[in-house]
């Protein structure tokens, strides 16, 4: 099975990770949070802000692998709040309206700065 690592303009970069993997069928989608491709930086201080630019960077990861939030079948999400739970689903609800992927919700482990949320996702295209 041959890999490709996933590279786009259209999401944040780091030389640590790779922002996605395509092996074969499957697009996997690495932690992705919430910082503005344009200016390096968090997108502000509330759940819905961050979620929302993460869900949008996963966005353009999934499409320089070849899918799409509709080929998406499992999500993961990290929180560093999980009071903020009720916030993330709101935003997430916007983004999977109807027939939603699996999903596990977890604590978020490390302690960054302004952090919220982290989002890592599954695609399978076939």
């Amino acid at each position: 099975m041959a890999r490709e690592i996933i590279s786009t303009a259209n999401a944040p970069t780091s030389p640590l990770y790779s922002q996605g993997i395509k092996a074969g069928p499957h697009v996997f989608v690495s932690g992705t949070v919430g910082i503005d491709p344009g200016t390096g930086s968090l997108v502000g201080a509330a759940i819905q802000d961050q979620t929302r630019q993460a869900m949008a960077n996963c966005q353009a990861v999934l499409q320089a692998g070849g899918a799409s939030l509709d080929d998406v079948v499992e999500v993961g999400v990290l929180l560093t709040h999980p009071a903020d739970f009720a916030g993330m689903n709101e935003e997430y609800a916007r983004w999977f309206p109807s027939n939603p992927p699996t999903r596990y919700v977890a604590k978020l482990g490390v302690d960054l700065p302004g952090l919220l949320v982290s989002i890592r996702m599954t695609a399978f295209v076939g």
